[in-house]
């Protein structure tokens, strides 16, 4: 096998699932505070659920560098 083209392939791994995951978790961070601001009595079932989105999303990147490393394993 071609070793570079397999760490190319981790360095794109971990790359893209970084920017996704950061991306995604921006824009939700911020359509959770702007749903905070124009109703302040739902902030606390906001919080919980939005918690529990950013670490699903942030599982998803864990994913990304586990297949980077077993990638790199098989160099």
């Amino acid at each position: 096998m071609n070793t570079g083209l397999i760490a190319i392939a981790a360095a794109i791994a971990v790359a893209l699932t970084g920017a996704v995951t950061a991306l995604g978790q921006s824009r939700s961070s911020a359509k959770a505070f702007e749903s905070m601001a124009r109703q302040p009595e739902i902030t606390g079932k906001l919080q919980t659920a939005m918690i529990i989105a950013l670490a699903m999303m942030e599982a998803l990147t864990i994913y990304g560098l586990l297949i980077a490393f077993m990638l790199v394993a098989k160099i």
